[in-house]
């Protein structure tokens, strides 16, 4: 299990072979190391998600490998643990660094959530098919890091492209 803590970007990490408590011990260790206090995006700091009206660095952690799920009539039915989120926690600081530059887009745009108008910032990797979305405080001093995913279902790299041309002027 340390030998994910020695992962790079864009190399995977290795967890299919572990027990589910040894995959979520591995992963938390990639988290911790990842997502500490002074993580930030530009000059915004990172801050864990609001989850009963509280920053819960759990609530993040649990959001960053799993996925919501639905069931045939859109009613969300809670989140289940996700591979493909997973293998790609630790890419995380990387984008949130530019470390690659020529691979990223980054824009703002004006997302509908839970019948709300939120401005969200995007980390588009169009070479890795990954994205990150954060966003801004109401302050406006720092970030909530909302999800970060691979962009392997049907429809979502289309999606993100078209958010990407449709984006707003200034980055949030």
């Amino acid at each position: 299990m340390p030998h994910n803590l020695l992962k790079i970007f864009n190399h995977l990490l290795e967890i299919g072979h572990l027990t589910e408590h040894q995959r979520i011990e591995s992963l938390r260790r990639v988290f911790e190391r990842d997502f500490d206090d002074t993580l930030n995006f530009r000059t915004k700091l990172i801050r864990p998600i609001k989850k009963d009206g509280q920053h819960t660095v759990d609530a993040t952690f649990r959001h960053l490998i799993t996925r919501d799920d639905y069931d045939e009539k859109g009613k969300k039915l809670g989140r289940s643990f996700e591979m493909a989120r997973s293998l790609r926690l630790h890419w995380i600081k990387h984008h949130l660094l530019e470390s690659s530059p020529a691979a990223i887009e980054i824009f703002s745009f004006q997302d509908r959530v839970d019948g709300r108008d939120r401005v969200r910032t995007y980390i588009y990797d169009h070479e890795n098919k990954y994205v990150i979305i954060l966003e801004p405080q109401k302050s406006k001093l720092d970030y909530y890091i909302i999800t970060a995913y691979h962009l392997n279902e049907p429809g979502g790299e289309k999606q993100i492209k078209n958010k990407l041309k449709n984006r707003l002027p200034d980055i949030h």
